[in-house]
């Protein structure tokens, strides 16, 4: 049992330096990944997201964003991104001011920049982990770091029509472990791209396809691809992929013009799928119309 947790508890970590967490719902969590989607609403936007990860596993991923954002003046978008990720022993929170700047490209399409800037805090129990060897002093206490770290994006788009998107939300490294050379628990870059569509079908039907891209460097490609089908502008049903992982099924409501909320169900298609069978993901997003500027239809992106 103890060799089965001490190497457990090293996959972990190690997957932790590869991979920042992942969304399905990710065209409703967009600025937590590109800080130049801040301000591409006319309203403060409010969304928060929690996924539970591979459900079943002891210690399995799970986590939580909180992104506030609003155009302030013309051109400029000033936003918050919360992340707090957790898997096993591991415990991360990062924190981001974004800031973007919109510039006009034709009569209807926008192109935005977009930084971010914050740190990682980073919090891993190693004290309460049994070991092969007790007295292992990589083991003896428990690690807490504070890391700085900024990020870029570039978004373009035609407002409830189409976007894409590219971004790089930690360009900082940091290790976290490092015992005899082995760098364990260690930031890892991360490029995002992403792009969506709006199909009228007719009055009341839109299709909307969205694909994402997601390398970490030293890491295998994954990507995401969804096709969600938005009705009457109340209800909206999609299925996704996920490379090499799962297959997701999707849900949400426009509650009202400024609230929406829903729900994601992966059905896991990896190797994991003999110790759990599934994730779950819900959000909920909600915009303050801004004087003068009140929305007449829902959002799409």
């Amino acid at each position: 049992m103890k060799n089965i947790l001490y190497i457990v508890f090293l996959i972990v970590v190690g997957v932790q330096a590869q991979q920042d967490p992942q969304y399905t719902q990710y065209m409703y969590n967009m600025n937590v990944i590109n800080p130049a989607y801040a301000g591409s609403s006319e309203s403060v936007s409010i969304g928060a997201l929690y996924r539970s990860q591979w459900v079943g596993l002891e210690g399995s991923p799970s986590t939580a964003t909180l992104a506030i954002h609003s155009p302030v003046g013309n051109r400029v978008g000033l936003g918050l991104s919360l992340i707090s990720d957790e898997v096993g022993p591991v415990s991360e929170t990062n924190a981001y001011v974004d800031f973007s700047y919109t510039l006009p490209v034709g009569n209807v399409t926008k192109l935005a920049f977009g930084l971010k800037a914050g740190a990682t805090f980073h919090d891993i129990g190693l004290a309460g982990i049994d070991t092969i060897d007790p007295d292992d002093p990589f083991f003896s206490q428990d690690v807490n770091q504070t890391t700085a770290n900024v990020g870029a994006g570039l978004y373009l788009y035609q407002p409830n029509r189409w976007y894409l998107s590219a971004s790089m939300p930690n360009i900082l490294n940091g290790t976290h472990l490092d015992s005899e050379g082995r760098k364990i628990g260690s930031e890892s870059e991360h490029l995002f791209a992403a792009a969506g569509y709006v199909f009228d079908l007719s009055e009341n039907f839109k299709l909307k396809p969205h694909a994402l891209l997601k390398y970490a460097f030293d890491a295998p490609v994954s990507y995401d691809v969804n096709l969600n089908l938005f009705m009457y502008d109340v209800v909206e049903i999609g299925a996704g992929y996920r490379l090499d992982d799962s297959f997701s099924g999707m849900v949400n409501f426009m509650v009202s013009p400024s609230l929406r909320i829903g729900y994601a169900y992966d059905a896991i298609q990896s190797e994991l799928d003999v110790v759990t069978d599934a994730s779950h993901e819900i959000f909920v997003n909600f915009d303050i119309n801004l004087p003068r500027k009140v929305s007449r239809s829902p959002r799409y992106f």
